[in-house]
């Protein structure tokens, strides 16, 4: 293509004539071309073609006339800018972009017609029927929507729709973090939204409840429908205080579903009186209530708590028919604040106020940082313990001990400590080598907390595994262990056994101990004795029986339930058939299983599953199941009822962001900490 006589523009690098028409190379999209004019391309570049290259330097600038509509301004105003003629520009010009037959095209749509419908020449207001003459311009629409409805002014970019999305994402935000509803009225708040937002209808405290009680009662039903398909479910219950007089119990369930994953949700969350909180039958009661409302009933298998009052005790079971567990962390907290002596407690205040100087001075913080740089130490900052959480005391001596000799080297510098000051902090060298003895113990401890409390594995199965570990292994005082530390083990060690009942006849009936018989991992049972062992084959035994008599309960209604068939007499075998009829006798004689490799009696199930070659540690049980539940189909119903058990009564208050949402909850309000936690942990 030949162009004389005109300076050439860069956008034809990127469109090409043909005839009255102009065709972009990078898309094929084709434009009306007439009386020289590169506008439309240069629109059509910058909106579908952006690109970061600079307009050609030998481009002129052209003065256009811009009209713009200010949304908050009756008037319209022309504003003459200057710009430079270049496909990378967005520009206003005299020849709008038009289509394939040459007509006009709309290249963004007002939000007016949001709340216009256009009929012929004319445009009907949705609100008020209001009828207005309509030429291509929107003008007489904004100020009719400004003057006579203020409060549904659309504006560009942000349209009606948009402003209900902007109500679904705070009621959202206020669900995931926990936040009072009444954060809506608060004038900061409302100040953001009005500037980021335009002409945004701030909801009320009502508006957003009503909205997450609708979130509410649609996950209601969901886990309803969810807790109907399944056979047996665990129940937890977390007691929790919000302030000194209030106090809450959120009750959660946890059940495997049909393909073996483990699932759990929480079910309600109730505030006890204070006269309630020793007596097991109220909060019994309380327990049953839910279970019946959630349709539950016969489906409990046990139920896991923290209360260390024993409000849920032996006493309670007498009117339930599931078990009781006392939570594994609650347990192992207990043992650990047995063991600790006044010798140890000692050290542990004095190092949190070692951590508490370099946290919160200034000159040492940074006194600090110097000396890690020069001695070539990780530029880490120093752990405090939290009071609430035991094994923070493992985090703060492991830092300590890290950055030991930093800190002798601040310590010891004048400058920035003084003498009375130093000898305030100064932890002596006798308490150093107990810290260095004793914190390996505490990571030990924490390891067990830490398996026990993993929300994506089983846990309830590793419980007497781990137990039996520490009290055989760990926690045996050794030659090199300091007398401190040898009184923390051997205290320890007579705490768990007597928490979790080690010598007890009944250790067999146990969930946790049944649970480890039932993962494969654990199957073995190495860790009690011949007779132990031999107990808990027993009453494997026991279970799978009681199983055969409800399948057979079952089956026998079922039956009674059918109605028989005659079968045709008239029909006579043919020779062809000779060979499968044979086939049936044989096997109405040996059996339909008689050459499978899966057992069909029960005793011969659990027989087969003990001889079973144990997998790794780190196998999933609930993946080894759904792989071989069909050749133990008796022993895998049972595993989907006792695997589903958790080994803490809330496992993600274990960590960081359970610590964070154990602080959130204890400022909603009493009316709503129901739904607000039900929405919560249930997202």
């Amino acid at each position: 293509m030949k162009r004389s006589g005109r300076r050439w523009s860069s956008v034809w690098d990127c469109f090409e004539q043909v005839g009255n028409f102009v065709r972009c190379i990078k898309c094929d999209a084709t434009l009306k071309y007439c009386g020289g004019a590169t506008s439309s391309m240069i629109n059509h570049m910058s909106r579908y073609h952006p690109s970061p290259t600079p307009p050609d330097g030998d481009e002129k600038p052209v003065i256009c006339g811009v009209q713009c509509i200010d949304d908050e301004s009756p008037a319209n105003s022309d504003i003459m800018q200057v710009s430079v003629v270049s496909p990378n520009v967005n520009m206003t010009s005299n020849q709008p972009e038009r289509d394939y037959y040459g007509e006009r095209k709309r290249l963004k749509r007002s939000s007016v017609w949001d709340i216009f419908v256009k009929v012929d020449d004319e445009v009907h207001c949705t609100v008020c029927d209001t009828k207005l003459k309509y030429k291509s311009s929107t003008t007489s629409m904004m100020y009719h929507i400004k003057n006579k409805h203020p409060d549904s002014v659309p504006n560009d970019g942000v349209s009606l729709a948009t402003h209900a999305e902007v109500t679904e994402l705070i009621s959202r935000m206020i669900e995931k973090d926990l936040l009072p509803i009444s954060i809506v009225t608060g004038d900061g708040f409302r100040e953001l939204l009005a500037y980021t937002v335009h002409n945004y209808k701030m909801p009320s405290a009502g508006d957003i409840t009503r909205l997450i009680e609708g979130h509410f009662h649609e996950k209601v039903d969901e886990l309803v429908g969810q807790l109907g398909r399944v056979e047996k479910v665990a129940l937890t219950a977390d007691v929790w205080t919000a302030l000194p007089f209030h106090v809450y119990i959120t009750v959660s369930c946890s059940f495997i579903t049909e393909d073996w994953q483990g699932r759990s949700a929480v079910l309600q969350t109730h505030k006890l009186s204070p006269d309630t909180l020793n007596t097991a039958d109220k909060v019994t009661e309380r327990l049953l209530e839910i279970v019946q409302n959630w349709g539950l009933p016969g489906k409990v298998t046990a139920c896991v708590h923290n209360n260390t009052e024993d409000a849920l005790s032996a006493h309670a079971c007498t009117r339930v028919t599931w078990d009781y567990a006392t939570c594994f962390a609650t347990t192992l907290q207990l043992a650990v604040s047995d063991g600790l002596s006044e010798d140890l407690v000692h050290i542990i205040v004095a190092a949190g106020k070692l951590v508490k100087h370099f946290n919160h001075n200034l000159l040492a913080g940074e006194a600090l940082a110097q000396k890690q740089l020069q001695m070539c130490l990780p530029q880490h900052k120093l752990i405090r313990s939290n009071k609430a959480r035991w094994d923070t005391i493992c985090d703060m001596f492991e830092r300590l001990l890290e950055q030991r000799w930093a800190i002798k080297a601040v310590l010891s510098d004048r400058t920035i400590t003084n003498r009375q000051e130093a000898r305030a902090l100064e932890i002596g060298d006798d308490c150093w080598q107990i810290i260095e003895n004793f914190t390996p113990v505490l990571a030990t401890l924490k390891w067990a907390t830490t398996v026990i409390s993993a929300e994506t594995e089983v846990s309830i199965s590793n419980i007497y595994p781990i137990t039996f570990s520490l009290i055989q292994t760990h926690l045996v005082p050794k030659e090199n262990d300091v007398e401190q530390v040898s009184e923390f083990k051997l205290k320890v060690q007579r705490s768990l056994r007597t928490y979790m009942e080690v010598d007890s006849k009944d250790l067999a009936s146990k969930p946790a101990l049944i649970a480890s018989i039932l993962d494969p991992r654990h199957k073995h049972l190495s860790f009690l004795t011949p007779a132990g062992r031999l107990a808990a084959k027993v009453k494997l035994h026991e279970l799978v029986s009681k199983q055969d008599v409800i399948t057979s309960t079952v089956n026998t209604k079922d039956e009674q339930q059918e109605t028989p068939v005659t079968p045709d007499k008239s029909q006579v075998p043919l020779p062809s058939q000779m060979r499968s009829d044979t086939k049936n006798t044989m096997m109405l004689l040996l059996g339909d299983n008689y050459s499978s490799s899966y057992a069909t009696d029960s005793e011969a199930q659990v027989d087969y599953y003990l001889r079973d070659i144990a997998p790794s540690l780190d196998i999933n049980p609930l993946d080894w199941w759904r792989v071989n539940g069909p050749r133990f189909p008796k022993l895998a119903t049972l595993a989907r009822h006792y695997l589903c058990i958790p080994g803490v009564s809330l496992p993600s208050l274990l960590s960081e962001a359970g610590e964070t949402f154990a602080t959130m909850r204890t400022r909603l309000s009493p009316d709503q900490i129901d739904m607000m936690i039900f929405v919560n942990r249930n997202l």
